[in-house]
């Protein structure tokens, strides 16, 4: 009985040890997991991008906030060869209407988008418009960068912000001269681009990195057992599809783009002294720097004070004494930082704020640091 029970202690005993070393490695897994990014996520395939649509059109229905025609003459022009095409002359009447405004009208038209299908469009005033709601877009082509007619749109516009005015006080929401048209443009032609037919395709990181450029590569090439992709530089890296491979080049990407990887990124600082703001990327290291912030601050107070005479003198005048109190001040709380060589981020943040130092302070620091040599990163001033 007690040989049985010392072999069923043992057994859950081993058992133990055997979750301790799974839950273990799953720990240590976990960090590496988190970091890894699908490779759709940081590339660009070659031939698989947008192109910018444009045009110029009307908006009519406006409840008189719309364009003055004395002040914009283009929209005059326009709304006498639109009515010129509908068969009304009015080249030598007086237009005074309010109710018409000239807008742009700009698009993007997505990668492989077929004849016939809708894309959405946003509208921008171009006059003295004062507001776009309850207008209507009329027909207008959307031209792209060679000029030929993509697409053309048509619809009500919506307008998320609003304008109210009054005798003596006005208050407007958001940007009134702006808005959207959903799915409010039709798609007249097709980019002719047939990816299928390619034998090979570049893909372009978002972010250049020499160390992620090769672990896309080395990542696919794992993934197909044959050495498929090359890296070209810190920007592309090389497809070409195998001879073994017989789905084609839209199915081999489908396939890689699933792959997961770990990208590496340069040690960057950015600051944007407008705002304040500071990002700091994980990679930031310092070398050992002593820093110390603090100012000399002088502030004088005037409090003045009257003097008057004892009553019912005869001699003595009423005047005016000066009060001034001068108060210096050193910051001689302030003390001393050393940092060793090495310091991370979160190091770094942690003493800076110990010291009570702000983002704008924080700013003049880093750019000392890193005019001494001790900061390992880029800076980038926005």
């Amino acid at each position: 009985m007690l040989k049985r029970i010392v072999r069923n202690a043992r057994k859950t005993a081993q058992k133990m040890l055997m979750l301790i070393a799974v839950f273990s490695c799953l720990a240590l897994m976990a960090p590496a997991d988190a970091a890894a990014t699908r490779i759709k996520d940081i590339v660009d395939f070659e031939g698989v991008r947008d192109n910018m649509l444009v045009g110029y059109g009307l908006v009519v229905g406006l409840n008189g906030t719309g364009d003055s025609l004395r002040n914009s003459p283009f929209t005059e022009q326009s709304l006498i060869g639109m009515l010129e095409r509908l068969g009304v002359n009015v080249r030598n009447a007086n237009l005074n209407t309010k109710n018409i405004a000239a807008v742009m009208v700009t698009a993007t038209l997505p990668p492989f988008a077929n004849q016939g299908s809708r894309i959405d469009v946003t509208i921008s005033a171009m006059g003295d418009a004062k507001s776009l709601q309850g207008g209507t877009l009329l027909v207008t082509p959307l031209l792209g960068a060679d000029a030929e007619v993509y697409a053309v749109a048509q619809g009500q516009v919506a307008v998320a912000g609003f304008s109210a005015s009054g005798d003596g006080e006005s208050v407007t929401q958001n940007i009134p001269t702006g808005g959207r048209v959903a799915a409010g443009a039709i798609v007249e032609k097709e980019i002719d681009f047939k990816l299928e037919d390619l034998e090979n395709i570049r893909l372009s990181l978002r972010n250049p990195d020499f160390t992620t450029s090769r672990r896309v590569a080395n990542a696919i090439n794992k993934y197909l057992k044959h050495p498929a992709a090359f890296p070209e530089n810190a920007s592309s890296v090389r497809l070409t599809v195998p001879p073994s491979y017989g789905a084609g080049l839209v199915n081999l990407i489908t396939d890689i783009e699933q792959l997961s990887i770990v990208p590496d990124q340069v040690a960057r600082v950015v600051i944007d002294e407008r705002s304040g703001v500071i990002v700091m990327g994980q990679n930031v290291r310092i070398s050992t720097v002593a820093i110390a912030q603090g100012n000399l601050t002088i502030s004088i107070t005037e409090t003045p004070q009257v003097s008057q005479p004892q009553p019912f003198s005869e001699n003595g005048d009423t005047v005016v004494v000066p009060r001034t109190n001068v108060t210096i001040s050193s910051d001689q709380d302030k003390r001393i930082a050393v940092m060793q060589e090495g310091v991370t981020l979160q190091e770094l943040v942690q003493s800076l704020n110990a010291l009570g130092i702000g983002p704008r302070d924080i700013i003049t620091i880093l750019q000392s640091i890193k005019a001494a040599g001790a900061l390992q990163a880029e800076i980038d001033v926005m």
